[in-house]
Order: structure tokens, then C-alpha cells, then sequence
């Protein structure tokens, strides 16, 4: 999901249920009616207990409105029409409103089906417990190999006939660790759970009593049954039928059943998405934090797009602005300390000490990364390793030795003992934009958001109810 700044994760300007006298309209945006509630909604969420910048309420008003605003204009933009953008607000809405398709009741049924389902599988035979020892044998052992593993499990079997202690032998001899250490004995097993001559043969044993050692596929068993008994009644197993459910994500089963059964009862009149809009529409009539969160993320991604399209992208990607923008304020990212534009290195020869300025030095510097990966690491052997940047004192050790003149230890790169370094020192400011880009892309952008926002004032009429604004949050 797209991240959006939480100052600006408001309610929406879709249209509303009708306002009562308890819910007035505390302004008007491009002829849309905002309620009270919506703006208090919106305010309290971005103003609760653990948000560092709060507002008051007159400092939010003017966050709100630009947010809906640039909402306005994304909808005018009919970038609510965009597939990709009705594929993902779906997908908020449904994780909302699904788990509400179904009750207690629903659920309660799924936990008796499946009991039901369990019990008839189980049928007369019931459950059993037993323990084995188990000593495997593959299918690409050989003759030897096979007859070797059947000597042990039978020497083992005449231990136990012996009157050796079976859960001893089991933690001692047993290849089935997650049994072995419980003295070979195993969960309480149904019907067609295990493997077929296991079944057969533990089936067929009393309690107490002792099989002789029997081949499967995976190896040779000795079992030994400990118990036998029928499925508990329902209620007894109740819990762990409904835990069952939940940690095997059933409940969404439940619901696609649900979802399925209401689309048929509508004779082709419904589709699955008719549905969940009816039931949006039905709960956000009933609720309105249910109606304000699901518009709040209807509304978040269209400013996500729209201020992308409008701020983020755009100046990011509009290399020409960047560097006129950065010739005007070039005064703003001067420093008080020198940098130095380079590159420290790191290499195996000292021929190529050289060979690594030469190969650099009449290179714009974004491209010499580049270069230096093609002309030294272009192939299995690394002849060098390199960091590029613009360091200031303190950002690498051997810049600050050899150009800072620093005395500073040099962690040594195995397998590459010479050190190296290769730019120039720029003393108080950047020779171009892509010196400080980052910064000069978040200031860039933060004009193009001022420049919006003022010809969205200018565009879209505005008009507050200041009485009512004076009673967010100060009434019954």
C-alpha cells in the first residue's frame, strides 16, 4: 500500500449521507458540504496521544482544506477512473468491510461442519496412540545396506520381547527425532493420517499390546499402542476447532461461501462487487468512523497520485528545473566546512593507482562509477574497490588522512594494500546541483507543492463557518 504523509491523511470530499442539526456544515469546498464530524474525525486521528507536531484546530483547518483540494483536483483529473487505482481502493474497502459478511453464528456453524467432517472420517475405528521406534530404510539402499537396517530392528525387537524398556530404546535407537525424544510415542491418530501398513498393523494391536517390526516406506517400525478411544463430544472440542480456524485463515472461506451464497439468492441481479458496495454504503450509513476510514484511503490515494503527477515525480524527474532551481539558490546549500568530490580506492597494483585516474579524469563525475566498473570489475577478477561521493571530515577514514590531513587510522582491505584517492576539495559550496540533489529535490519540490496550492485557492472556492469551527469537539 502507498505510504501517505499522516499530516495529510484526512477524510474525503465524496458526497455524504444527509447532515442532521447535530452535524452542521463547517465549510464549503467547490460547492461540497463538509460536516463537522468529517473535520473532527480528521482531527482528532492526526492530533491523538503519541503525534509529536500537533495542531489546534485553526492550525489544521488550513491542512485539511489544501487536502481537499488536491482531492478535488485528482477527481476532476478522473484519476478515480484508472484501473490500477479502483484495483487497490477495492482491495482497502473488501479488507474493511469482509470480516462484517459473517457473525458468531457463521462461524459457529464452520466449527460443527467441521467436527461433523472429523468424526465421520474418524467412523467406528476411532483414534488411536501409539509409539514406535523407527529405523528408516531408502529405496536406494542397497541389498546390504536393507538387510543391515533389518538385523538392528530385529535385535532391537528381541530387546524388547527381552523385557527392555520400549520409550528408552526409542529415545536411544529411533530415526524419528520428533517422537524419538518423547519415547517414540506419537500424537493420537485417525483413519487414512498415517502411512497404509502402519495403519493396518497399529489398528489391529491392543492397548499394551506390541507389533513385530513392520516394513513401510519409510523404514522399519516396532509399535506399540498406548491408548484407543472415540472422538470427544463437540463442545468439549469447541475451542480448539474455532482456534483451528483462525490460524488456518478459514474464516475467509466462510466468507468468499457467504459472499458466493448472496450473489446467487440475487438471481443475476448482483455481482460480488455490487455486494460490497451496498454493504460499504449500508455500514458507513450506520457508522461514521467506518464511512470517514474507508474515504480516508479512497482519498489518500488519489492525493498520491495527484501530488506524484503534481510535486513528487515531476521534480524528481525534471533534471532542467533541478539545475535552474539550484542556480537561483545556490547561496542555500553553501557549508561551512570543505568537502571533498571524489573518489577513495583501493587497489592490488600499484600500476593501477594511475590507471584509475586516467580513466576518470575527463569524466563528468556521475559517470565514473561506470567507467570504473567496465574498465576494472568487468570481469571475475575485482582489481579494485572504490567509494564515490562527496565526504565531508569524518565520512572516511583515508579521505580524512590524505586530504583533511588527519591523523587517522586506515583500516586496511584485505587483498588490496594500496591506498588511494582521486577528486578535488570543494571549500564552500557545490559545483552543481547533483553535489546536493537530494536536498535540492526535496526544496524543489516543496515550491511546486506552494505553487499547487495556491492556484488551487485561487481555482476552488473556500468558504468556512467560523461559529462552528469554534465548536470542534465542545459539543454533546
Amino acid at each position: 500500500m502507498k505510504r501517505i504523509l499522516a499530516a495529510l491523511l484526512v477524510a474525503s470530499s465524496m458526497p455524504c449521507v444527509a447532515q442532521t442539526q447535530n452535524d452542521p456544515v463547517l465549510m464549503t469546498i467547490h460547492g461540497v458540504s463538509v460536516p463537522r464530524s468529517e473535520f473532527e474525525y480528521s482531527f482528532n486521528k492526526n492530533n491523538a496521544e503519541g503525534v509529536i507536531d500537533k495542531k489546534t484546530v485553526d492550525e489544521y483547518v488550513d491542512l485539511f482544506v489544501n487536502y481537499k483540494l488536491k482531492v478535488i483536483a485528482a477527481r476532476e483529473a478522473h484519476l478515480d477512473t484508472l484501473p490500477s487505482f479502483k484495483r487497490e481502493y477495492a482491495q482497502y474497502r473488501d479488507q474493511q468491510i469482509r470480516p462484517t459478511l459473517i457473525n458468531d453464528n457463521d462461524v459457529e456453524d464452520e466449527a460443527r461442519t467441521i467436527y461433523q467432517q472429523t468424526k465421520d472420517n474418524i467412523g467406528e475405528k476411532g483414534l488411536i496412540r501409539p509409539a514406535h521406534i523407527l529405523l528408516f530404510v531408502r529405496q536406494k539402499d542397497t541389498e546390504e545396506k536393507k538387510a543391515e537396517v533389518k538385523a538392528r530392528i530385529d535385535s532391537i525387537y528381541q530387546a524388547l520381547k527381552g523385557g527392555a524398556d520400549f520409550a528408552e530404546l526409542a529415545k536411544k535407537y529411533s530415526q524419528d527425532p520428533g517422537s524419538a525424544r518423547n519415547g517414540g510415542l506419537l500424537p493420537w491418530i485417525a483413519p487414512n493420517q498415517t502411512l497404509k501398513e502402519f495403519e493396518e498393523k497399529a489398528y489391529s494391536l491392543q492397548d499394551g499390546e506390541m507389533s513385530e517390526p513392520v516394513l513401510t516406506a519409510a523404514g522399519y517400525h516396532i509399535i506399540k499402542m498406548n491408548g484407543h478411544k472415540q472422538l470427544e463430544p463437540y463442545d468439549s472440542l469447541r475451542a480448539n476447532i474455532l482456534k483451528f480456524i483462525e490460524q488456518r485463515n478459514i474464516r475467509e472461506r466462510i466468507i468468499d461461501k457467504k459472499l458466493n451464497d448472496m450473489v446467487a439468492a440475487s438471481n443475476g441481479q448482483k455481482t460480488k462487487e455490487d455486494i460490497m458496495l451496498d454493504r460499504a454504503d449500508s455500514l458507513s450509513a450506520l457508522d461514521s468512523n467506518v464511512k470517514y476510514l474507508i474515504q480516508e484511503y479512497y482519498d489518500g490515494l488519489l492525493l498520491y497520485e495527484m501530488s506524484n503527477r503534481m510535486v513528487w515525480d515531476k521534480a524528481a524527474k525534471d533534471d532542467a528545473a533541478l539545475a535552474t532551481y539550484f542556480k537561483k539558490n545556490k547561496k542555500k546549500y553553501s557549508w561551512s566546512e570543505p568537502r571533498f568530490k571524489g573518489i577513495a580506492y583501493h587497489v592490488k597494483k600499484q600500476e593501477d593507482v594511475d590507471a584509475v585516474k586516467n580513466c576518470v579524469k575527463k569524466l563528468p563525475f556521475d559517470k565514473w562509477a561506470e567507467a570504473l566498473r567496465t574498465q576494472f570489475n568487468n570481469d571475475s577478477i575485482i582489481r579494485i574497490r572504490v567509494e564515490k561521493g562527496l565526504f565531508k571530515q569524518g565520512d572516511n577514514a583515508l579521505v580524512d588522512r590524505e586530504i583533511f590531513k588527519k591523523d587517522t587510522t586506515v583500516t586496511a582491505v584485505k587483498d588490496y594494500p594500496i591506498d588511494a584517492v582521486y577528486g578535488k576539495v570543494l571549500k564552500k559550496n557545490p559545483e552543481d546541483y547533483m553535489d546536493v540533489r537530494g536536498l535540492v529535490v526535496a526544496d524543489y519540490q516543496d515550491e511546486l507543492e506552494k505553487i499547487w496550492v495556491a492556484d488551487l485557492r485561487r481555482k476552488y472556492a473556500v468558504e468556512i463557518n467560523k461559529e462552528v469551527l469554534q465548536t470542534v469537539n465542545k459539543h454533546e
